[in-house]
């Protein structure tokens, strides 16, 4: 029986997409190899790249004058190849969660770095409002949305400098307006494919201006001059995440992925907010993440969190376990996530609260 799958990384991926590249693992396009074995230079593989490339760009629009990559070593890489390329005196980034405070450490060993506001003084359970981009700063830096805390910036900013966004957890989730931004990336693993490979998506005017040298696998220029093949690229995953955009496409693009991810949301957040077990760990509603949803249970149940995963567990429903810096429950409502899975994780709910109450 199919899990209820509620994992904040590896996703839950669509079954056309996972049945698809099982097939190709056997048996690539009727070749006699596997998808794994194939040659990644080959005209069979190329033509999987270009494909992925053309949806990446047509389910996001992506304007002329950018490139799409696909690449190794996670967003992780990305925090350090981001200010390599494109940090010269000074950077600016907005610290909320854990991954915006990882790209900030690696950016430091660059220049200078203006925090242009936290929320870390309560545990980035909010968005900072109030706060002014630099226009001295070659690049401002921010993350869209936080898995870990179950918050989310659904705006595409104004920008006076480059502007950069690690959209690893909810890209596909909405339409974004690529035109305002120097460069958008992620770890496929969050909401469109497989661990292993990472998309980057960056506007190609922006690079070729740094007087340091840049290593040869750290110089973007150099990927897109390779066509994301420098070196041999995760070749089953960029498949599989081909897979996914395939499926994004047949169900609507991402107006469709939008819409489903409000009402999902929606529906968990009103069951939460509705009950006298749980809380929600994001007080306010316009912070509030559609693709990872926190919540706790109130004090005088805390005992009982274990106790509810376990009972969750017993009806197919698994990964609803907080991260240990919050604790809790997290619920990552992705794109290919149905709206049946919500369902069971909201009945769940209520039948162990009147059970336990």
């Amino acid at each position: 029986m199919r899990k209820h799958i509620f994992n904040a990384g590896p996703c839950v991926l669509p079954q056309e997409a996972l049945e698809n590249t099982a097939k190709a693992v056997l048996d690539f396009n009727g070749i006699g190899q596997s998808v794994m074995e194939v040659s990644h230079r080959s005209k069979e593989f190329q033509a999987v790249v270009d494909e992925a490339e053309a949806l990446m760009k047509e389910l996001l629009a992506i304007p002329e004058g950018y490139s799409v990559l696909f690449l190794g070593g996670g967003a992780s890489t990305q925090f350090l190849m981001v200010p390599y390329n494109l940090l010269k005196k000074k950077a600016a980034y907005l610290n909320t969660g854990a991954w915006s405070k990882k790209a900030i450490k690696e950016a430091k060993a660059f220049g200078e770095v203006e925090v242009v506001a936290s929320s870390d003084d309560k545990n980035f359970n909010y968005i900072p409002k109030g706060w002014k981009i630099p226009a001295d700063a070659d690049y401002f830096h921010f993350t869209s949305n936080n898995t870990i805390y179950g918050t989310e910036i659904r705006e595409d900013y104004d920008s006076p400098v480059l502007l950069i966004s690690d959209m690893s957890s909810d890209i596909m989730s909405r339409p974004v307006d690529v035109s305002k931004y120097a460069m958008i990336y992620g770890g496929a693993q969050k909401n469109l494919g497989p661990a292993g490979v990472t998309f980057v998506i960056i506007r190609n005017d922006i690079l070729g201006k740094m007087e340091r040298h840049i290593p040869t696998m750290m110089n973007y220029q150099t990927h897109i001059d390779g066509g994301s093949m420098f070196n041999t690229p995760p070749c089953i995953n960029i498949f599989a995440l081909k897979e996914v955009l395939k499926w994004v496409k047949a169900q609507g693009g991402v107006k469709e992925m939008e819409r489903r991810a409000i009402e999902k949301a929606e529906m968990l957040y009103t069951a939460i907010e509705e009950s006298k077990m749980f809380v929600p760990t994001v007080a306010e509603p316009g912070d509030r993440s559609l693709m990872n949803i926190t919540f706790v249970m109130t004090e005088a149940y805390k005992e009982k969190e274990s106790d509810f995963i376990e009972f969750a567990k017993g009806r197919g429903i698994v990964g609803i376990k907080g991260h240990r810096s919050v604790g809790g429950f997290r619920a990552s409502c992705y794109n290919a996530l149905e709206k049946s899975s919500v369902a069971a994780l909201v009945q769940a709910m209520k039948d162990y609260e009147e059970a336990n109450l």
